[in-house]
């Protein structure tokens, strides 16, 4: 089986400066055993401290950070794509996307590898699989990505098992094709959104520990995942359900 050394992560980052340490750190000790892998950390005027000062010293300290600053971005799905498009311009073979902030475990990146290496063309991080978590002290986050994934799949025909993480990984391949679709989510519904238009691709669902800094999620957001809910429900009541089409390759 070939395997794809050249692979990339990709980390929004906004107002970091507290975490900024402890998040390289951890990534840091991934690369050093994976002896490859670039990460492209994504950052705009959202970012109000100094994480973009502590990003560009970073990249200029280690070649394989990237510091790429996007102050066209209006929201973080569009630091997402921004990042996943840097990415696949710069012909990496595997792309994975993770959290700042310490809500992800850089240490599952080996496993989100593994399994894309091993046929799958995506591979979406599950909280809510054998060998997965949420912290147990954030029991409104944990409230609202349970039933989130629950009405995704009852209103969407998904039967994903966690609709709503935001680590995940996927083949280039895949990236480019997702890259040309107009997406209609700005804020949290982006993970839903993405997993549905994928999901006659081949995925896996890879187990990982979620540890959530924040419960807020805000009434922006609240209802432009209801708006995008709705949208792909009538779309699939009509007939007209989208999805994203990819070439299988070897």
């Amino acid at each position: 089986m070939y395997f794809f050394n050249n692979w990339a992560l990709i980390i929004p980052m906004a107002n970091e400066e507290k975490n900024f340490g402890g998040l390289v750190l951890a990534v840091t000790k991934v690369l050093d055993k994976l002896d490859s892998g670039k990460v492209y950390m994504v950052v705009d005027d959202a970012s109000k401290d100094r994480t973009l000062a502590l990003c560009q010293a970073l990249a200029a300290d280690d070649k394989r950070f990237v510091c790429h600053y996007a102050p066209q971005n209006r929201n973080v799905v569009d630091a997402y794509i921004e990042g996943y498009r840097i990415a696949y311009q710069n012909g990496h073979e595997l792309i994975i996307e993770m959290d700042a902030g310490l809500s992800h475990d850089p240490r599952a990146i080996p496993m989100f590898l593994r399994v894309l290496n091993e046929g799958n063309e995506c591979a979406f991080g599950s909280r809510n699989i054998n060998g997965g978590s949420m912290a147990r002290s954030n029991f409104k986050r944990k409230l609202i990505s349970n039933v989130g994934t629950w009405v995704a799949n009852l209103l969407l025909g998904t039967k994903m098992h966690d609709m709503t993480s935001g680590f995940q990984g996927f083949h280039s391949y895949v990236v480019g094709e997702f890259l040309k679709y107009p997406l209609k989510s700005t804020a949290h519904f982006y993970q839903t959104e993405l997993r549905y238009l994928l999901r006659k691709t081949r995925y896996i669902e890879v187990p990982i520990h979620y540890r959530a800094p924040s419960a807020s999620v805000s009434e922006k957001a609240m209802s432009n995942s209801l708006y995008c809910l709705f949208y792909y429900l009538r779309l699939r009541l009509t007939g007209n359900a989208p999805c994203i089409e990819v070439e299988f390759k070897n």
